[in-house]
Order: structure tokens, then sequence, then C-alpha cells
């Protein structure tokens, strides 16, 4: 992957945005000819209480956000941050809905699309056991990053997993390189129909 992608994800209290359902954590990761340069990283504060399931699952606690900054401040921060570089994350539809949902409670708009590292694994390694970010950074021998479900580490290995995706295309397939033009098209693809995706790709 040679352009600038940016991987996000997020941890929240629920999976669907609302006023009762909000984000506690983003992370963001800046990638550039495959590497990670830039990080942004934080807790946010948005007056919701996090449920002690969620709780349990991410590590991230009520007494945490009580002293976390307010969720419009960070994401003020990090759509600065981010600005139109595109948009990649794991199981996107999901991080999509937050990040489209708290821009709107700051009166901003997105306008780049998502590529999601979970519907191109999908196609590219159908062998997988499964297609959760942890057992496909395990089955493809990547890095774990740190504690899962939390944003940092969640968005490191998704871009570790972007990056060995886009090197299985460039093999398999012979392309110079992976645009996120390019893969936002193949995962929109069934997997027998790749092949054909990228000669049509080629020829554009």
């Amino acid at each position: 992957m040679q352009e600038r992608i940016a991987v996000i994800d997020f941890e929240t209290t629920g999976i669907s945005p609302g006023n009762s359902c909000r984000a506690t954590e983003i992370a963001v990761v800046i990638m550039e000819q495959g590497v990670i340069v830039e990080r942004y990283q934080s807790l946010m504060n948005a007056g919701v209480r996090i449920p002690s399931f969620i709780e349990s699952l991410t590590g991230i606690s009520n007494s945490m956000l009580r002293t976390a900054p307010p969720a419009d401040r960070v994401m003020n921060e990090v759509a600065e941050f981010v600005g139109l570089t595109p948009l990649v994350a794991h199981n996107a539809s999901f991080d999509q809905k937050f990040w489209d949902y708290e821009l709107s409670r700051i009166k901003r708009n997105r306008q780049q699309s998502f590529a999601c590292s979970m519907l191109l694994a999908r196609r590219l390694m159908p062998g997988a056991p499964n297609h959760k970010l942890g057992t496909l950074t395990s089955w493809a021998g990547l890095p774990h990053t740190g504690k899962a479900h939390r944003a940092m580490a969640d968005a490191e290995m998704a871009a570790n997993l972007t990056v060995h995706l886009s090197r299985e295309l460039r093999h398999t397939h012979g392309l110079g390189g992976v645009s996120h033009r390019l893969l936002c098209t193949l995962q929109k693809v069934p997997a027998k129909k790749i092949a054909e995706a990228i000669s049509k790709h080629r020829s554009v």
C-alpha cells in the first residue's frame, strides 16, 4: 500500500450510535508506504455511562472517562488529524457509523470512503478459521500489538492486516501497487470474481 491511509478504531458503549450509545475511545494510525508514520489516540467523555459488560470487555471504566476530554473536543482534533486521508477499519460498517455520528454532532461531514479489512479478508483469506481481527492476525503470523478491544491495539492490527492483504494482492495478481480505490472496489466483489475485477481495474 503506497498511498497515505488512515486506519481507525472506536471503542463504544454499544453497537448503534445515538444519545445513549456513544464512543468512549478512538485511535487512528496513519500509514505511508505500508509503514505507520503517525498515531492519534484518546479516551472521550460523551457523558454516557458504560455498561458493566463493556467495561469488562474493553477495560475502559466509567472512572477513566470522568477525567477524559469531552467527545466534541476529541472529534474535532481527530478530524483535523485525519483530514481527507482515505479511511480503513476492520468491520468498517461499525466504525463508519460512529465516525459519521460523532462528526455530525460537531457539524462536520465525512468526505472520504472507508475500505473494510474484514470484507477484504473474507475474499482474500477464505481459509481463515473466522474473520475476527485477532484470529486473522494470528493466522497470518502478524504481530499482536496489545490488548484486544483497546482502540490503538486494534487500529495497529487492522493496519498490519491491510498491508498483508495488499501484499497478497500484489503477489497473487502481479500488481505494481494497490490503491485505496481498488480495496473499496474489491470488498464488494464475490471472491471468485476478484481476478476479473482486478483486470477491469487495470484497464481503467
